[in-house]
């Protein structure tokens, strides 16, 4: 049996404003222990729409691992058809529904979508989506800024409105139902989706483990992406014979 025979599918969800470049160097690295195959939140116009088009293209059984929205999605898609996921990976993400807070400030950028004047993830935002010693690393920023930019506000509003339903859903009862060996992962200071929020994830699903890497905001496959690409192969490789 080849390499290329024995390996298992892993479907990586993006986040909101976010593409297949949010998971560019796990793609190249975990490449020869997984088949990678990256999902559609784009094109979509509902949480179930998004779920419907990765169970449709997925082989029966699958790993799985979500960042963000991509974590909302994959939480969705596990209440849904547990028994198509071998494995599950929720990276910087929240299984609490939106506060009221939130909720206005998906209503203003989705307005502001509507105007012309959201322009995706700006220097002025960026501080919310990685740690503050990275603010100066241009090569990330230019990164994340042509990866939103590539988005664009027609997929932005396609995905916030997606997201009004969808995210007024508390999730944490249901993730005693999980069974599947489960990786918890976060950046230390991610202030979009806390630390406390993972320790709850993880202490609410059997056996799962937390990890939190060090020095990383939200968007920790672009920020830390050695240190979360081992963390996955480690979650990927784990029980295997």
């Amino acid at each position: 049996m080849t390499v290329q025979d024995s390996r298992e599918t892993l479907v990586l969800v993006p986040g909101l404003l976010c593409d297949e470049a949010l998971w560019e160097h796990q793609i190249r690295h975990l490449g020869r222990i997984a088949d990678i195959r990256v999902a559609d939140t784009l094109s979509p116009d509902s949480l179930d729409g998004m779920v419907d088009g990765i169970l449709a293209t997925a082989p029966p059984q699958f790993s799985l691992a979500g960042l963000s929205m991509g974590g909302y999605i994959a939480m969705e898609l596990l209440r849904q058809a547990p028994e198509r996921v071998r494995r599950l990976a929720l990276l910087d993400t929240s299984a609490r529904p939106d506060t009221p807070e939130q909720r206005e400030g998906r209503a203003a950028m989705l307005a502001a979508s509507h105007t012309g004047e959201f322009k995706g993830i700006t220097r002025r935002l960026l501080g919310q989506f990685i740690h503050p010693g990275r603010m100066q690393d241009t090569a990330l920023a230019e990164a994340i800024m042509a990866m939103t930019g590539r988005v664009g506000p027609d997929n932005f509003r396609r995905q916030q409105l997606a997201l009004l339903p969808a995210r007024a859903v508390d999730r944490r009862p249901a993730l005693a139902e999980i069974r599947c060996p489960t990786l918890v992962l976060c950046g230390r200071e991610d202030v979009l989706t806390t630390l406390a929020m993972h320790e709850e994830i993880a202490g609410l699903i059997p056996g799962a483990r937390l990890a939190v890497v060090e020095e990383c905001g939200h968007l920790s496959t672009m920020e830390r992406p050695h240190a979360v690409t081992a963390l996955l192969r480690d979650w990927l490789l784990y029980d295997r014979p």
